[in-house]
């Protein structure tokens, strides 16, 4: 399975380059179809006078059929995909794995794993700093 990096940012939820000690990582999520009519994206709404996402919207929109599901619900389906030199073994992988953040040392974290080491990979929210113990 090799993945094919993004060309266009509107077709995406999130996208990341992480330096993480000696290694590298590239993560992404793409925007769903929408599940009404299997047409559309969904995606966060757009402000009428600049045409740009709304960031703090608590739902995501089919930009097709107006389709609404809540942030919440929405999120829980996406998968990132990761592209990572560990930091550990200096091993090259790939990964698709839920994106769901969790809270390690008070930062919210996407932790995937080294396929040849099984280290811990972190690549944390908004270029934040973990606590240390």
């Amino acid at each position: 399975m090799s993945f094919e990096l993004p060309t266009d940012m509107e077709e995406l939820i999130y996208f990341t380059r992480r330096k993480i000690n000696d290694g590298r990582a590239i993560a992404w999520v793409e925007k769903q179809t929408c599940t009404k009519c299997n047409k559309g994206l969904m995606e966060k709404p757009r402000d009428p006078k600049t045409g740009k996402p709304k960031i703090r919207a608590t739902i995501y929109t089919c930009n097709n059929c107006g389709f609404e599901e809540e942030k919440k619900l929405h999120e829980e389906k996406l998968f990132a995909k990761v592209i990572y030199t560990c930091p550990h073994c200096s091993e090259k992988g790939e990964q698709e794995v839920p994106f769901k953040r969790k809270t390690i040392q008070g930062v919210q974290t996407l932790r995937i794993k080294c396929h040849a080491c099984s280290g811990n990979i972190d690549i944390t929210k908004k270029m934040k700093v973990p606590k240390k113990k």
